[in-house]
């Protein structure tokens, strides 16, 4: 059975920044897609970043483009979310999530992703 086990959360002031990991053990998931969301209390889990594991290819959520970046490293079998010049809004539980299926486009719906990691708290305070 896959697991996905994040790492890397914790307590960040505005601006600053963060690296969150995800570790998958189990399978790989080279030929499909990985992904970020979050979710703040009282919000719906929002996607956040992806990459289609094979060719690197990302896609980013418009309020973190610019300032998130998604990575992978196949010898790891471990993606990455590097968070910088974070905001207050940016308080959530980061979960990644991986998808046993092929898709053509970037997935951006909890819906589509098969394997969820058991999510690692961010705060950012001012």
């Amino acid at each position: 059975q896959a697991q996905l086990v994040e790492s890397g959360g914790g307590l960040v002031q505005t601006g600053g920044s963060l690296r969150l990991s995800c570790a998958a053990a189990g399978r790989t998931f080279r030929g499909y897609h990985m992904a970020w969301f979050r979710q703040a209390p009282g919000k719906e889990r929002e996607f956040v970043a992806a990459i289609r594991w094979s060719v690197g290819s990302t896609d980013y959520a418009d309020s973190v483009k610019d300032r998130f970046t998604i990575s992978r490293d196949n010898a790891k079998n471990t993606a990455y979310l590097q968070m910088t010049s974070l905001k207050l809004e940016g308080t959530a539980v980061y979960y990644c999530a991986a998808a046993a299926r092929y898709y053509s486009d970037f997935p951006k719906t909890p819906l589509s992703y098969d394997y969820w990691g058991q999510g690692t708290q961010v705060t950012v305070s001012s």
